[in-house]
């Protein structure tokens, strides 16, 4: 079965333990808190024949057939290829699954996730499923980005938001998901995961901590005029360009933030603090909104896949980044 999570319990209690379930679920939150695991619990216990409680059994031919990955009346909805679109046909394939009657005589269960990756084809193809699910069917959809979904798929689901973990949660899970970080590591790795613990986990395992030493480092030096925008660009080659976004996002929000507040408690992670306080003094406010308004522009460029020259990109960035101070 599925793993989840200790922060899911309450939510476990209220949507396993409804008295009718519903013909579809939107399951909703930021990425990296367990939503999908979720889903495929409540999955199971919706295709089990013999349920403990709350639970799926484990042991009836329903539980077999889905842990073996062969049940009939299991359907499950994703893109063909990572970061794609789910199309129009996939959609109907899940539509004809819809209409068929149940194989085992229970219940029919869809999972789509990510919800959101349905171009605007396919999630009208699947409204009429929404609205009006054949037998006993229940749809299941897992969505990180809920503001991109149609209105109409919104308000044919019963929407349940997931919410992050609160930090001291989080970090106590880490202590046993990562135990070879020390506990200052791992509250930096949850901080740059914007507080998700399942993020942080796999930005561990993507070596986040030492490229953002690099980049870090890569900084001090362009404001020090020690390194040029050009030569920066090319030697960030092996940093996934939404990360440095991300982070060029983050620092100008930190510059703003303290320009208004004067607060040094809102700095941000140590590695940048002096880098924003002192941007903060030295540049103009109207300047650091301009950049924040163009790294903004270019980072969801970069989530739509567009066609970018990233090395231009980056030296746009540090161009602009380099003559922040000194322009008030």
């Amino acid at each position: 079965m599925a793993e989840t999570y200790p922060w899911q319990a309450e939510l476990w209690q209220q949507l396993a333990g409804r008295k009718q379930h519903a013909h579809a679920y939107l399951l909703h939150g930021p990425q990296g808190i367990g939503k999908r695991a979720l889903a495929e619990r409540l999955m199971a216990l919706l295709l089990c024949q013999n349920p403990q409680g709350l639970q799926a059994c484990g042991q009836c031919k329903s539980c077999m057939l889905l842990a073996a990955g062969s049940h009939p009346d299991n359907y499950v909805l994703e893109p063909e290829e990572a970061d794609k679109a789910i199309k129009v046909d996939q959609v109907r394939d899940l539509v004809n699954f819809v209409v068929q009657t149940a194989q085992l005589g229970g219940r029919k269960v869809v999972l789509v996730e990510p919800a959101e990756s349905m171009n605007i084809n396919a999630a009208n193809a699947l409204l009429k499923s929404l609205e009006e699910p054949s037998g006993n069917t229940v749809l299941l959809l897992v969505s990180h980005q809920h503001s991109r979904l149609l209105p109409t798929i919104k308000s044919r689901c019963v929407q349940q938001a997931c919410p992050l973990p609160g930090q001291a949660q989080s970090l106590q899970w880490l202590a046993t998901a990562l135990p070879d970080c020390d506990e200052q590591e791992r509250l930096e790795l949850l901080t740059l995961a914007a507080g998700s613990p399942l993020v942080a986990v796999s930005l561990q395992a993507q070596g986040v901590r030492e490229q953002r030493a690099t980049v870090v480092e890569g900084v001090k030096k362009l404001l020090k005029q020690q390194v040029s925008p050009s030569q920066l660009a090319e030697s960030w080659n092996a940093i996934p360009l939404l990360l440095l976004f991300d982070w060029f996002c983050d620092w100008s929000s930190l510059v703003l933030r303290y320009q208004l507040t004067q607060d040094e408690e809102g700095l941000g992670l140590s590695d940048m603090r002096k880098v924003v306080q002192y941007l903060a003094q030295k540049s103009g406010q109207d300047k650091v909104l301009g950049i924040q308004d163009w790294i903004l522009a270019q980072r969801q460029k970069v989530l739509a896949k567009a066609n970018l020259n990233r090395v231009l990109l980056l030296e746009a960035l540090l161009v602009s980044w380099s003559a922040l101070p000194g322009q008030r």
